[in-house]
């Protein structure tokens, strides 16, 4: 039986598979949530609040021409953290994307307070959406 947790972060990976951002935000994230994105791409920083965390999601969509998505591999969570593994595609400008992702999520009260992305290839990433 999975963690609470664990399903919490599940459901909001489907979510965003549906581009339901607006439910990411009511349902999954805290209002100030902290979304810690690296690398110098247009796309990297630090986003504070869940308005500016659905902004940078819009960009990649917005960027890739809707093309961007993510192949959930697995989820681990415990009562504080969770950890997601995924594999992110995209195409841009005639170059496609494929990277290892690793989200670590804080949550807390049955929302995510905090995420970090960690890619496996930064070099490729910052390239594509550079």
């Amino acid at each position: 039986m999975a963690h609470p947790n664990e399903d919490l972060v599940r459901e909001a990976f489907a979510a965003f598979g549906r581009g339901d951002i607006d439910v990411l935000q009511r349902q999954y994230f805290t209002p100030d949530i902290h979304w810690h994105f690296p690398g110098q791409s247009s796309v990297a920083g630090d986003h504070v609040g869940a308005a500016q965390v659905a902004e940078m999601f819009g960009r990649l969509a917005e960027l890739s021409g809707g093309t961007h998505r993510i192949e959930l591999h697995d989820v681990i969570g415990n009562d504080e953290h969770v950890v997601a593994l995924h594999k992110t595609k995209a195409e841009r400008a005639g170059k496609q994307l494929e990277v290892d992702v690793v989200h670590v999520f804080h949550v807390h009260d049955g929302k995510v307070t905090e995420a970090w992305t960690h890619h496996a290839d930064l070099y490729t990433f910052d390239e594509f959406w550079s």
